[in-house]
């Protein structure tokens, strides 16, 4: 059993045998009337929440079977053991002990050590950033080791080598914004609400992404910056007027969301021509972006690389990617104490 509360997503998870059997997510609204996730109130709706969603996860279990959709799957636990069959059957709690937002962190790791203490198994911790990487593992169809990795979220933007699914080499990252932030405070820029990044890609799709030119800040070696990206929107649009800025939405979103997406194409082939992996993937909230998507597709076929790009589901902040993390750790025997506390810093 995964529970995730790193920010303002209350979820329960389920992993047999490496296979994710049950994902559900409790997503907070609260926060879009005040342009952001506000941590007070995220902790208090992840208590609200937790015990709802982890009951729901949990209603998946039919006896003997597990439902995965609308499909019963009979998962048999190996020899000496017996099928999965409820509270009975968990043989480890996992929970993100970080980054995110403490109080949202502690509500889930409050959760996860009582109920490990209570059915008396393993507590494991797991780093939300591994795990957004391993979210990759999830599918039939996954890399093989070593892969090269660009996560990209609300609050991190790095590049990633694979070496096994405990063994993550952090090859570039952010030096000041991440790729999230750049299209959520851009999209407040334009007048989008919040959470502005998913609004941006849609109206891109219906613009011209050549139509307007923004700052691509040159860092050295595979880093990141975004914030002079951020600069270079604000001083054009201080220049328009409303109506200039309305009428030319579509075009403004596709113009930015190409600039993005840009600085972040150019970085990975730079590590993949550095490492010669062509094992390439995607993963954090911000690889639901469909020019991301779509940009990788197209780049993969013309260098010719193998390119892995999650589902939705397991895109943005999820448990079924704390999963697949924690089995990894079972099988290494990887636990923590109950005196364990979470962090806001990875």
């Amino acid at each position: 059993m995964a529970i995730e509360s790193s920010c303002d997503e209350t979820a329960a998870a389920l992993c047999v045998d490496g296979k994710i059997v049950s994902n559900i997510i409790a997503t907070q609204k609260i926060h879009e009337q005040y342009g952001g996730v506000v941590p007070e109130l995220a902790s208090r709706a992840h208590m609200q929440h937790i015990v709802p969603v982890v009951s729901e996860a949990l209603k998946l279990v039919r006896s003997d079977q597990w439902l995965v959709g609308n499909h019963p799957v009979r998962l048999g636990g190996g020899e000496g053991r017996s099928p999965v069959s409820g509270l009975s059957s968990i043989n480890a709690i996992a929970f993100t002990q970080s980054p995110g937002l403490i109080g949202s962190l502690l509500v889930g790791a409050q959760f996860a050590k009582s109920m490990a203490l209570s059915l008396n198994v393993p507590l494991i911790g797991v780093h939300h950033m591994q795990a957004h990487v391993l979210a990759n593992l999830i599918p039939e169809r996954k890399p093989e080791f070593p892969f090269l990795c660009l996560t990209v979220s609300g609050g991190h933007t790095q590049i990633v080598l694979a070496h096994a699914p405990l063994h993550l080499e952090i090859m570039g990252e952010t030096i000041d914004d991440a790729a999230g932030e750049a299209f959520d405070k851009t999209a407040k820029l334009l007048g989008l609400s919040y959470p502005g990044g998913p609004l941006m890609d849609r109206y891109a799709q219906l613009g011209d992404p050549l139509k307007f030119s923004f700052a691509e800040p040159q860092i050295p070696e595979l880093n990141f910056s975004f914030s002079g990206l951020k600069t270079s929107v604000l001083y054009f649009l201080q220049k328009q007027t409303p109506a200039f800025i309305e009428e030319n939405r579509n075009d403004l979103c596709a113009s930015i969301q190409h600039t993005i997406v840009n600085i972040l194409m150019k970085k990975l082939q730079k590590a993949v021509k550095q490492t010669g992996i062509k094992q390439v993937c995607i993963a954090g909230g911000v690889s639901a972006n469909s020019g991301l998507r779509k940009a990788l597709q197209e780049i993969g076929v013309e260098k010719g690389w193998q390119t892995f790009i999650p589902a939705f589901e397991y895109c943005t902040d999820n448990a079924a990617m704390i999963a697949i993390t924690a089995y990894h750790k079972y099988l290494a025997g990887e636990f923590i104490g109950l005196d364990a506390v979470p962090s806001a810093r990875g």
